[in-house]
């Protein structure tokens, strides 16, 4: 699907430069062009020699090149390209794509540019955890910038965490998904993870041990299939993937809100453990111990049902799928619900405690659907995600 396209790739600074030089031969191999730029940062880790030999193309520098200049080629540059790629991308260079700086070549390139622009972040753990990263991220994203990784992993500075630049060969399919290649290209699909906390006082609640890993592993996985899609997140302690548009709720009735805005959706993947009961006398003030040894009686309200309210709109998504967090009797839980909440799809698990899941990074689940009850084995949750997504876009191609 990249074959003829012509690509405008940014290389920054950082030791994951490295790496574009892979992603330049990938590119090469399925027919696209790759116009390489190189930043002064980029240039101490990969020489423009290397980059023009796999590229087969001329390495842009510098920004006042009078040759070029005299035909605007700075401008021609940014918009004669399919797609812009930022690979790596430092967070000096998220800084100044978020603040709208064009200093260089490629700030300004980036700034002027009339198509898409994907980045791949590569930096240390505490630069990518930091606050003004996490703000320039949100901007961008806001702004519509595509994102792939980082990933998790072992950094050249000896630490660990996410930060390590996606591997060219994922860079590639984020690349083929921007580009219209993926199966679910032009499609929405809404996605919502983690618990919910219904409040007990402004500072106690209720909750469950949902992670959210498996509702991030699913949006990640419907992204990179090209999808558009929209994130509804309770209170998870997984991050968000990037690359997709995120609404942070708390409680159920919110979550049921972000839903509805998002709508409507090609598919709906109901992954979030929403509380069924919330606390209807919750306290206006933190509620103390007043010696008499009594308890205060909490009143319970039954939460809105978001599967079930998706499932039964009269303009439903075409794909509705459900999760069944189960402890026992798990198919025949699961079978009654997806018939009781009119879904297409339930994906059942078993989430006692002694099979870690709930919390943890393997998943073991059931798809239960009019065909019947079809079990898959346990594997890592990016594992599920994956399968689950290319199911979804046999359904949605």
């Amino acid at each position: 699907m990249l074959a003829g396209k012509r690509i405008l790739l940014i290389i920054g600074g950082g030791i994951a430069a490295y790496k574009s030089l892979e992603l330049i031969r990938l590119l090469s191999k399925v027919g696209a062009s790759v116009v390489p730029v190189l930043t002064r940062a980029g240039a101490e880790f990969v020489t423009p020699l290397s980059v023009s030999a796999l590229a087969a193309s001329r390495v842009y520098q510098e920004l006042f090149d009078l040759t070029d200049e005299a035909e605007m080629g700075h401008i021609q540059l940014s918009r004669a390209a399919d797609l812009l790629v930022v690979a790596p991308t430092t967070a000096d260079l998220m800084a100044k794509m978020a603040g709208g700086r064009a200093d260089d070549l490629a700030s300004t390139l980036l700034l002027a540019t009339d198509k898409r622009v994907l980045i791949a972040p590569a930096m240390n753990v505490r630069m990518w955890t930091h606050p003004a990263t996490r703000r320039n991220l949100a901007v961008l994203l806001e702004d519509g910038v595509l994102a792939v990784g980082p990933n998790d992993g072992e950094m050249a500075c000896g630490e660990y965490g996410p930060g390590r630049m996606a591997e060219p060969a994922e860079i590639v399919d984020a690349i083929d998904a921007a580009l219209g290649g993926g199966p679910l290209a032009g499609k929405h699909v809404i996605v919502t993870s983690g618990p919910t906390h219904e409040p007990i006082d402004p500072v106690r609640f209720i909750a469950n041990r949902s992670s959210g890993a498996q509702g991030a592993a699913i949006a990640a996985a419907l992204r990179d299939l090209g999808a558009r899609v929209t994130f509804v997140t309770g209170p998870a302690t997984v991050p968000p993937p990037v690359g997709v548009t995120v609404a942070r709720v708390e409680t159920a009735r919110e979550m049921l809100a972000a839903v509805e805005r998002a709508l409507p959706a090609d598919a709906a993947v109901m992954a979030a453990a929403v509380a069924d009961w919330r606390v209807a006398n919750a306290g206006p003030h933190k509620m103390k111990k007043d010696g008499s040894g009594k308890a205060p009686a909490l009143e319970f309200a039954e939460n809105p049902d978001i599967l079930g309210a998706v499932s039964k709109r009269a303009k439903r998504p075409k794909l509705v799928v459900g999760f069944a967090a189960e402890t026992d009797d798990v198919v025949a839980h699961a079978t009654a619900k997806r018939l009781r909440k009119g879904c297409d799809w339930i994906v059942a698990n078993d989430v006692s405690p002694g099979t870690g899941i709930m919390g943890g990074a393997e998943n073991a689940v059931t798809l239960i659907s009019d065909a019947g009850a079809e079990a898959w084995p346990r594997m890592a949750k990016d594992a599920v995600a994956r399968r689950l997504a290319e199911r979804i876009a046999g359904v949605l191609g």
